[in-house]
């Protein structure tokens, strides 16, 4: 029955990749706007911003009665600084990013960290921009991920990754990412096997921006049908806020480094706050 649903997640996305782009999201109040001043109008804005979703979820996993040692608190700070404006070759900007996922056993004796998950990186990114407004965002990356940890429990590896995001309509995106993986780390030299070696998902929005779900499948190296699968609801509380009620669920592997070959099936609830722009995947 996973396969099943795998094969169909994956037909989806590619059926909307094979869609051309019809619509876009943002709108400028001045219909003689042309590209360059979109550009600017970006541009002109922060230049500090959130990155991927920041998040504070708890949850436990499916299919075992919820325990200290199978539930836990997850939570994700993600932030980014664009370092240039969009002048570079290709209208391209430099920035620098930082993510940071840390696994809390907070219901276990002594509230134990169970793993933190630190991914910093550089990237170029350019803004895809038609019929005077912005479509999508391409960018190219280097990126470190590691867990901080020495001896046996010591995880670590690089990529250099490609990725990209496109709004099929105001209320619907399409996000891919691809990577070319340095592994350097002595005790996770398997980790395509488990982590991945490509991704690709959809965002999908109500019209008034109040829900919203996202579901992203990693494909596992290998030849047959092996996905990790993460779906996510939000619900946004307040209009004018960008904090809303989320919902996570995680099945698969490489949830986080310490135990990235282990299988893991989890659902957790709590907030997340999203950036203005693109929630990166």
């Amino acid at each position: 029955m996973s396969h099943i649903i795998y094969r169909y997640i994956l037909f989806v996305i590619l059926a909307i990749s094979a869609y051309s782009i019809q619509a876009q999201i943002v709108k400028t109040s001045d219909n003689n706007f042309n590209e360059d001043s979109v550009r600017n109008e970006f541009d002109r804005g922060s230049y500090f911003s959130l990155y991927k979703d920041n998040y504070f979820i708890a949850g436990t996993t499916l299919g075992s009665r919820p325990s200290t040692t199978n539930s836990d608190i997850k939570f994700q700070v993600s932030i980014a600084q664009r370092l240039t404006k969009s002048k570079l070759p290709f209208n391209s900007y430099f920035f620098i990013f930082y993510n940071q996922k840390v696994f809390w056993n907070v219901f276990e004796n002594s509230m134990p960290v169970h793993d933190f998950n630190f991914n910093p990186g550089v990237g170029f990114s350019k803004l895809l921009i038609a019929k005077d407004r912005i479509v999508g965002k391409a960018s190219l990356l280097l990126e470190h991920e590691s867990n901080g940890k020495d001896s046996i429990y010591s995880r670590s590896w690089n990529r250099i990754s490609l990725c990209g995001s496109f709004y099929i309509s105001p209320q619907f995106m399409i996000h891919a990412k691809y990577w070319i993986p340095i592994i350097d780390g002595k005790h996770n030299k398997d980790i395509l096997k488990y982590c991945g070696i490509y991704q690709n998902g959809i965002q999908v929005m109500s019209r008034d921006k109040r829900y919203g779900m996202a579901v992203t499948v990693v494909k596992r190296k290998g030849w047959n049908l092996n996905f990790n699968t993460i779906i996510e609801l939000n619900f946004r509380m307040f209009k004018q806020e960008n904090q809303y009620l989320f919902l996570q669920y995680y099945n698969g592997y490489g949830e986080s480094l310490i135990d990235y070959n282990q299988y893991h099936s989890r659902i957790r609830l709590g907030f997340v706050i999203k950036p203005k722009w693109f929630s990166e995947y």
